[in-house]
């Protein structure tokens, strides 16, 4: 198991290394089988350690493995170790595994890229650090593979850079982020100063050979509330920018301009479940801090309505489903402030599967039509891309909360939280169910279903790409591309198709995932197999106790306005000619971008330009002009004691004389 633990961490690094050295003489697809052989051999991995884990008694699951020591600094000693638990072992399962699927995927969508081995190069980078933040035993180091992930979507987001508006959501991703990490990181001066370490064992105890330690096992007054909703709200302000949480979700609907796989890898697999997970992992710190409890909860909730909100007007296919992340991980956010941090990874988990599904069957759309986004000039695409469309459907089923698919199970356990925590928060959280139920239903009917708007929508885009192409300025704005200085693509002068195996195959898999999915945590026959594994690594008392009838109840009524919401879409939108535009204020997410914009980047661009002024011209020039005039007049003075006269030299000899011979002379006196 040792060995096995050790090569999930090692492969994603290997193949980031091979693809970086000799990439690009690899080509493609060497170069993407590289990649993608390098996740699934840490999936292979961590699945021996997952079942090897199983093998043994619950009370020896727990293995801490020392790779070196990082920081042996007086009291300050850090190791880069791999924390085996439980949690570790689930976070890693679902990440490599959905990250397999996802770059077999982009072989085939990176298709003719010039940058096809760049790509692999993030790729592998990105799985690498997403495995050193799930598996890392302490928190300096997961804080390592936190600033991976950010760098590695900096990377990807911006993929295709010589698009403005890529670069610019690569910015804006990377300094938003950091917003969050100011958190992160005043957290672990927090916890140095109270505990001692940064280790996850010293500082929130653990579970092995049948004994719990540190906070884990500790009774009431272990820790001080405040120390504790301190720490906790500052490691939350980083999730928040991780998570995309509100107000720091701003960044996650621009990271669309990134190629599709890299839209799936984030808002699925990687990155925006980081802070998810950072939270449960603290459960025995937040079993203290019941105010912070309660800001998670609502802003949570708060984020899954906004989002959803958003979600009823937006027209560009990925957006659609980036507000929808945002509003998922709202719901993740829910359960961990409600206390019920089991559910709040089984959310986490079917959703990597039905996020994924939804994100590579929007790339296969956007690839059978040259690049085109705008749903509301696709439609009847049903008779063309079979695979994609039903594969898309059990999505579309599977987050609108549809029995018995994966996200029905999930929700449902999550807003059974919130009805035992707050009634409110449970009424915000069914409204978002339906509205969800009614964005992903509206989806699905423009792209799908309906007339095929495309056939008059798409040669325009491809001459477009054409018209960017012969100027030199790369893929269209506002559209996925296929890189500068390649032809428009081969399938957009013919009918749109279902894409080629290395695409669709991980559609199917997906798919299959998003309907059994919810079998990790079915509630019923004694079938709750992740409660069992996962409940022994928080504290008592933090599981949802409801009675069955109330908790069937309940499904009823959430079923029925999820149902109500996916009538009410594809009634509307299914066979609407031409899709009337939805309200401004929604279609511009509330101006919450441009409120930012007002209060953030406007005064600080000011600020910012102003104070370049007074460096510039005041400081900067004056020092290195002032140094200059300095000198200047200095040696005009000194020039007159230079006029060639031996009476003026012998003068100057004298002077220097008597100065010298009265200082003398005053010294001995002294």
């Amino acid at each position: 198991m040792v060995n096995a633990a050790y090569a999930i961490v090692a492969l994603p690094l290997l193949g980031f290394i091979i693809n970086l050295v000799s990439g690009r003489r690899l080509g493609e697809p060497v170069a993407g089988w590289v990649g993608t052989v390098a996740a699934g051999g840490s999936f292979v991995s961590t699945l021996i350690v997952w079942v090897t884990m199983l093998g043994r008694p619950a009370a020896n699951r727990f293995s801490d493995l020392t790779i070196f020591t990082w920081f042996p600094v007086a009291g300050l000693h850090v190791n880069a170790g791999i924390l085996v638990d439980p949690l570790s072992m689930t976070m890693a399962l679902f990440v490599t595994g959905v990250s397999t699927a996802i770059h077999m995927y982009s072989i085939g969508y990176m298709h003719r890229d010039p940058g096809f081995d760049r790509f692999f190069v993030y790729l592998n980078l990105f799985l690498f650090s997403m495995i050193v933040l799930v598996l890392a035993d302490n928190f300096l180091f997961s804080f390592l593979g936190w600033e991976g992930v950010g760098f590695c979507s900096y990377g990807l987001v911006g993929f295709w850079f010589q698009r403005q508006t890529a670069a610019v959501a690569a910015k804006k991703a990377f300094v938003t982020n950091r917003v969050g990490d100011v958190g992160f990181l005043l957290a672990m001066f927090l916890m140095f100063a109270h505990f001692g370490s940064l280790n996850y064992s010293s500082v929130l105890g653990t579970l092995s050979h049948g004994h719990a330690t540190g906070l884990l096992a500790a009774a009431p007054g272990a820790i001080k509330g405040t120390t504790a909703t301190a720490i906790t709200l500052l490691l939350f302000l980083g999730a928040v920018g991780k998570s995309a949480q509100i107000p720091l979700y701003i960044w996650l609907p621009d990271a669309m301009e990134g190629p599709t796989p890299i839209s799936a890898l984030i808002h699925a697999a990687t990155m925006v479940t980081a802070g998810v997970y950072l939270m449960v992992r603290v459960a025995p710190l937040l079993h203290y801090a019941h105010a912070t409890s309660w800001v998670i909860a609502c802003v949570g909730a708060g984020t899954a309505l906004l989002a959803a909100t958003i979600a009823c007007s937006q027209d560009d296919i990925k957006k659609a489903l980036a507000y929808s992340t945002v509003s998922q991980l709202g719901y993740m956010f829910l359960a961990v402030g409600a206390g019920d941090y089991v559910d709040g990874v089984f959310h986490m988990l079917t959703h990597a599967f039905f996020k994924a599904l939804l994100f590579l069957a929007a790339g296969a759309v956007i690839h059978a039509l040259a690049d085109h986004q705008n749903m509301k000039e696709m439609g009847g695409l049903r008779k063309y891309l079979p695979i994609t469309a039903i594969t898309f459907g059990v999505g579309w089923l599977a987050i609108s909360g549809i029995p018995p698919l994966a996200g029905f199970w999930s929700k449902d356990a999550v807003l059974s939280s919130a009805w035992q925590m707050s009634k409110v928060l449970w009424v915000i959280g069914v409204f978002t169910a339906g509205l969800t139920a009614y964005y992903m239903s509206r989806q699905f009917a423009l792209v799908f279903t309906g007339q095929a708007r495309w056939e008059e929508a798409r040669p325009a885009a491809v001459a477009s790409h054409e018209h960017h192409e012969a100027e030199g300025h790369g893929t269209v704005e506002g559209h996925e591309g296929t890189g500068p200085g390649l032809p428009a693509p081969a399938h957009a002068e013919a009918r749109p198709k279902d894409p080629t195996w290395t695409m669709s195959v991980p559609l199917i898999v997906l798919a299959i995932a998003a309907v059994l999915g919810g079998g990790i945590n079915f509630p019923a026959w004694h079938m709750d197999f992740l409660t069992r594994f996962l409940s022994p690594l928080f504290p008592a008392g933090t599981s949802v106790t409801i009675s069955t009838g109330t908790k069937w109840a309940l499904s009823l009524l959430t079923t029925a306005v999820a149902l109500t919401g996916l009538g009410l879409g594809l009634s509307t939108w299914r066979t609407a000619e031409h899709p009337r535009l939805e309200p401004n204020f929604l279609r511009r997410a509330w101006y919450f971008d441009a409120l930012v914009s007002a209060t953030v980047s406007g005064p600080l661009r000011l600020a910012a330009s102003g104070l370049a002024f007074v460096m510039d011209r005041k400081v900067v020039d004056g020092l290195v002009n002032g140094t200059a005039r300095a000198l200047g007049a200095s040696g005009r003075v000194l020039r007159h004691l230079q006029n060639g006269y031996v009476r003026t030299y012998a003068l100057g000899i004298g002077v220097g004389l008597v100065v010298l011979l009265t200082y003398l002379t005053f010294r001995v006196g002294n």
